[in-house]
């Protein structure tokens, strides 16, 4: 992890590829309009300086941005974002073997859990009921299964999606999480969960809302979800370019946006194979890969509500998407298709396709 500054004169923040599901679909912010594709933030400080912060959160290399007049507030900002960083991801990061989401799925159980793993947990829950199920954080044990079938050759089966279909009936359920104030059980041997479907966007809201709290007013925080706080230093709102899933090398569209959280799915993001059929972004009902879409940008009051809404929509299909996003009042949604049909009534402006 490493701070810089940037002089005034803009300068892309650098970016390499992320181990996050999302990293493809990747978000720019642009100083007066979207640069050249440079993989990060591009952005001008008119007013003190702009610190630009890599970091990795939940196996995701990370982007944080802010301004800030003295140096020594920014550098003691900065020790403080590192120790909740490092806090939060000793929750829920499954690439560490410590921290509590990784017992609690080679243990079965968790004993005293922290109030953030009892939270987002619950808060699985409620997206799974808003989604009719097509949410579920119980889907890790389909991970698992495509990775050692496609990546690592450890478990190959003949018939892969026959192999999926059988794990998803017997080890994919988030109605068989117990979810207690002391203990936390999951109901059957060989289950597991991911988080990484909101917790993202959890610790992205966490890390903003901290910098907004100690009087920062203009924070770009893209920590495998974006969370936005006030404006672009320069006056006007950020201007976020989504990549265009189709041609990566293109911005599809882009919003101009402020105080707000996004986030982004595309079964692209990970694919166990060259031809994407086989993707992270499972269908817990199936066990199949998701593929109704080719890629959602969600808008919401956080980044933690739009993280879990693209996933649910995502998997649920665009005929769900309205009555998803109307359960948070003022939640939009950028959907894109493989033919780029208009989704919905000319009269529905909550989303659109692209």
């Amino acid at each position: 992890m490493r701070l810089n500054t940037l002089p005034a004169m803009s300068r892309a923040i650098r970016g390499s590829k992320p181990r996050s599901r999302r990293g493809f679909l990747r978000i720019a912010a642009a100083a007066a309009v979207v640069p050249a594709l440079a993989g990060g933030v591009r952005a001008l400080a008119p007013q003190g300086t702009l610190y630009d912060w890599q970091l990795e959160v939940m196996g995701a290399l990370s982007e944080l941005a802010f301004w800030h007049e003295d140096p020594l507030v920014a550098g003691r900002t900065i020790d403080q974002v590192r120790s909740e960083v490092a806090r939060l991801d000793g929750i829920f990061s499954l690439h560490r073997d410590d921290s509590e989401i990784s017992r609690l799925n080679r243990d079965g159980v968790l004993d005293n859990p922290s109030w953030e793993m009892r939270d987002q947990l619950s808060a699985g829950r409620w997206f799974s009921e808003l989604s009719g199920g097509a949410f579920d954080i119980s889907v890790q044990p389909l991970w698992e299964l495509y990775a050692a079938h496609f990546w690592t050759g450890k478990d190959t089966s003949a018939d892969i999606d026959a192999a999926a279909r059988d794990v998803a009936e017997r080890l994919v359920d988030y109605r068989l999480i117990d979810i207690g104030p002391r203990r936390i059980a999951l109901g059957r041997p060989g289950m597991g969960v991911t988080l990484n479907s909101i917790g993202q966007g959890f610790v992205a809201d966490r890390i903003a809302d901290m910098l907004g709290e100690q009087g920062f007013k203009h924070v770009y925080a893209d920590l495998g979800e974006t969370r936005l706080i006030g404006g672009h230093p320069d006056g006007r709102p950020w201007r976020i370019g989504l990549r265009d899933p189709k041609d990566p090398a293109q911005f599809g569209r882009t919003l101009d946006l402020e105080d707000i959280g996004l986030a982004v799915s595309g079964g692209y993001g990970t694919a166990f194979e060259e031809t994407g059929r086989y993707n992270h972004l499972f269908d817990p009902r199936t066990g199949l890969s998701a593929g109704k879409m080719t890629a959602i940008a969600v808008t919401a009051p956080s980044a933690m509500i739009a993280n879990g809404l693209a996933t649910s929509i995502y998997v649920a299909g665009c005929e769900h998407a309205a009555k998803v996003l109307a359960a948070y009042p003022g939640a939009k949604a950028v959907i894109t298709t493989a033919d780029s049909e208009w989704l919905g009534s000319q009269a529905d402006r909550s989303f659109a396709a692209i």
